[in-house]
């Protein structure tokens, strides 16, 4: 059995395509959609409470019935430190003032949430196919029960180190996040990102050293990158940016310029707008504070302060202070339904050897 083959075994998709899940850009309406053409639609969890997963779901399920992907995130919540967080305020202090904002009445927040069994809790009934993880694995006694009621276990590594432990760890497919890839790195063995590598690069490695299917993410939007991804030993593909600016997302209207404007082709990663490094098209927040400012406070505590200046400006129809997340390759993005998008991706797909 070929990679490709175990990879659509466990997916239950007709084509070995994945859309990757984002957080703030999209809902249900895309992942059904994606479903729909054949590929694995996802959705986000990091930012759903219990109740509002549970409708998020209700909403994915009504529209199709076809696999789809639940995404969460797995890291720890940092402790508070008051001293960190006042020396973030300061930083964008002169941007508060600015816009008018009393930055001492903005109210510090968590943000993200990473999996835990109260969402595990709402997630069971619905029996996903696939559930996928960003920054490692949950607990041991959570991916046993994920697996206990049927679904997949997928996650991200950007090194061999990462994809050997999650092979390890209990994982079922691992995915090939290339340094091209669009919003937040998913490393979680070390912050060196002098050891994050293009998907070139990382993908054969990972392939050569894993006996689990590998998805190749990062720098793909069109169906020449597929096939040179698959060529490379990837049995599946999976894309973010190409699908920000189908109809089905719910990318906002300065997130959608900035992706079809000359911009894009600046991006960077960046800690100014959580405090983990995430790749993003550079503006005004990233040029002005640094890509890695240093006093940007633990992911993914940074965004609270951050967020009014983003609310502030967007109201003006600038996204001086949005993080515009996207991949080095926007070159795909167009405002077309998410099947026709699966069509383009799919003229790429060729069988790797036999492995």
């Amino acid at each position: 059995m070929t990679a490709v083959t175990r990879l659509l075994a466990l997916l239950g998709t007709r084509l070995p395509l994945i859309q990757a899940p984002m957080a703030g850009v999209q809902g249900a309406a895309l992942a059904a959609a994606v479903c729909e053409a054949g590929a694995l639609g996802s959705v986000p969890g990091a930012t759903h409470t219990p109740d509002t997963l549970r409708a998020e779901l209700t909403a994915l399920r009504a529209a199709t019935d076809r696999s789809w992907n639940i995404n969460f995130f797995c890291h720890t919540t940092p402790v508070f430190e008051p001293a960190r967080e006042a020396a973030w305020r300061a930083t964008l202090a002169p941007f508060h003032a600015e816009a008018g904002i009393d930055g001492s009445q903005v109210p510090p927040g968590a943000g993200r949430r990473p999996f835990s069994a109260a969402l595990a809790d709402a997630l069971e009934p619905f029996s996903p196919r696939v559930v996928s993880f960003h920054f490692g694995l949950p607990d041991a006694a959570l991916v046993a029960r994920i697996k206990r009621w049927g679904s997949v276990v997928m996650s991200s590594a950007t090194t061999v180190e990462e994809g050997l432990w999650l092979q390890q760890h209990g994982a079922d497919v691992v995915i090939a996040q290339g340094l091209e890839a669009g919003g937040h790195r998913g490393h979680f063995l070390s912050d060196d990102l002098s050891r994050q590598m293009g998907l070139m690069a990382l993908l054969p490695q990972l392939v050569a050293a894993l006996d689990l299917p590998v998805v190749a993410a990062g720098g793909m939007a069109d169906a020449a990158g597929v096939s040179a991804a698959m060529a490379l030993g990837a049995a599946g593909v999976q894309t973010g940016t190409v699908w920000l600016c189908c109809p089905e997302a719910t990318t906002s209207a300065v997130h959608r310029a900035a992706l079809t404007g000359p911009d894009a082709a600046h991006t960077a990663l960046t800690t100014a707008f959580t405090g983990r490094p995430a790749r993003g098209i550079v503006n005004r927040a990233m040029r002005e504070l640094g890509h890695l400012p240093a006093t940007a406070p633990a992911f993914p505590t940074a965004t609270a302060a951050m967020a009014p200046l983003r609310s502030h400006w967007e109201a003006q129809g600038r996204g001086d202070f949005t993080p515009l997340w996207a991949g080095q390759n926007t070159r795909g993005c167009r405002p077309v339904p998410a099947a026709e998008v699966v069509n383009t991706l799919a003229a790429g797909l060729t069988r790797g050897p036999d492995r």
